[in-house]
């Protein structure tokens, strides 16, 4: 097995650091500069990923240690050989995880360093403080936990005064200062409420990254960061998720796009074909597939166009009644008999499931699942267990069908949205990350 680049994890004290832009910066300025960077999420993450490969070039894995266990995890890693170098984005705040371990942790991004030997460099918001910042930084690399820790990057720094500041107290401390960002209002990306507004959905995306990439290269040490990087030795076997069926009709567009990398990358792997479908165009999935597979994605901003989507939807019940069909979160609620939007309108859904969901009455669900299945579905036999991750606002009035499984999160206890199932129909709040135990 060929060795694999050194590598750092972009990690923050908490969520709204700025994480994602200095990583979309940084992806970006050191491919401008000639290097192959293979990007990695820590944790379940299906938005920024796809940012990601739109800054490197290359297609961004996630890496969930409460999910994934070491021949996944392994297998993801040494996608990065032949690459110069590895950056890994952090999730939430750097010990942020589940409260109880799952396959390989707690799905930390320090955890996510220790393993792979990363050496994390924080992101620190900086406004609204001076010195104080470097006791924030002090904190988190002296922690009993911490993994191998390169240094800071300031963000959101309001002038050379400011900078001057806070580099003399980090100095003191022994905190090593890669890069000041200045306070850059024009660098935003938009959000949404799962997040944001997804990376195909923005038609300036390339202008913004070009301009982060800019920001990076002018305001922080591009070389001492390349240097700072260590870690990741050959990796050990791999384990690859299989494929639910030979044939995949996969709906792919801006109401179906929560569909993990790794996923597709093992399908394909083991010989899968995916055949990718729009339901918003009002395709049919391929006649000749074996399995329809309806991801997550934004269906509650599109249920007017999915309701009158007749192709679709004909394509869909015809192939229901022979062959599977699942259907995850967003995919899920398109399966059932109705959807309620935001405004109170109810929309006719594909009726293969007697679900009916509201966005109007939202409510968070959020956290890692461990389901055991109560029947079979695509891929996976009648009492597996499979792990997972939930994160909508929508809200069950009516699910009259069997449930899919017994579902409990992170720590055991049980939750009320086990999916369901009907004929060759079956569909779950969680999008399945890979198989547990």
């Amino acid at each position: 097995m060929a060795p694999l680049p050194p590598g750092l994890v972009l990690a923050a004290p908490a969520s709204g650091a700025g994480k994602t832009t200095v990583t979309l910066g940084l992806l970006r300025a050191f491919r401008d500069a000639g290097l192959r960077v293979q990007p990695f999420k820590n944790g379940p993450d299906y938005i920024d990923p796809a940012f990601h490969r739109a800054a490197a070039g290359a297609v961004s894995f996630n890496l969930d240690l409460w999910a994934m266990g070491p021949g996944l995890l392994d297998a993801l890693a040494a996608q990065a050989a032949g690459a110069d170098l590895i950056v890994a984005e952090g999730s939430m705040g750097l010990y942020d995880g589940a409260t109880e371990p799952g396959i390989s942790g707690r799905g930390s991004a320090a955890e996510l360093a220790a393993r792979f030997g990363w050496p994390v460099v924080l992101v620190l918001d900086v406004g609204g403080q001076a010195q104080s910042a470097a006791a924030t930084g002090l904190g988190f690399a002296r922690h009993p936990e911490a993994p191998p820790f390169a240094g800071v990057i300031l963000n959101n720094v309001a002038g050379a005064k400011h900078e001057a500041m806070i580099r003399g107290a980090m100095d003191r401390l022994g905190l090593r200062v890669f890069g000041a960002l200045p306070r850059r209002a024009d660098l935003t990306l938009p959000e949404r409420h799962l997040g944001l507004v997804q990376a195909g959905e923005q038609a300036g995306l390339e202008g913004i990254l070009a301009r982060l990439g800019r920001l990076l290269a002018d305001h922080a040490d591009l070389a001492a960061l390349r240097g700072a990087a260590g870690g990741t030795t050959a990796p050990g076997p791999a384990r690859w998720p299989r494929p639910p069926a030979q044939r995949i009709a996969l709906a792919e567009d801006a109401a179906f796009s929560f569909t993990y990398p790794h996923l597709l990358e093992g399908w394909r792997r083991a010989g899968a074909e995916v055949r990718p479908f729009s339901p918003l165009a009002d395709e049919a999935p391929d006649g000749q597939a074996d399995l329809v597979w309806l991801p997550g994605g934004y269906p509650e901003l599109h249920a007017g166009r999915l309701a009158g989507a007749a192709r679709f939807l004909a394509g869909l019940r015809a192939h229901a009644r022979t062959r599977p069909v699942h259907g995850e979160c967003g995919g899920y609620m398109v399966l059932g008999a109705g959807l309620v939007d935001a405004e109170g309108t109810r929309h006719a859904m594909a009726g293969l499931l007697g679900l009916v969901t509201s966005y109007q009455r939202r409510k968070l669900h959020l956290g890692y699942r461990r389901a055991v299945l109560a029947a079979a579905m695509p891929g996976h036999q009648r009492g597996a267990a499979l792990l997972g991750h939930e994160f909508h606002y929508s809200t069950v009035l009516e699910q009259p069908d069997p449930s899919l499984a017994t579902v409990t999160d992170a720590g055991g206890r049980a939750v009320p949205e086990t999916g369901s199932r009907r004929g060759e129909v079956t569909g779950s709040f969680f999008h399945l990350i890979a198989e547990g135990a």
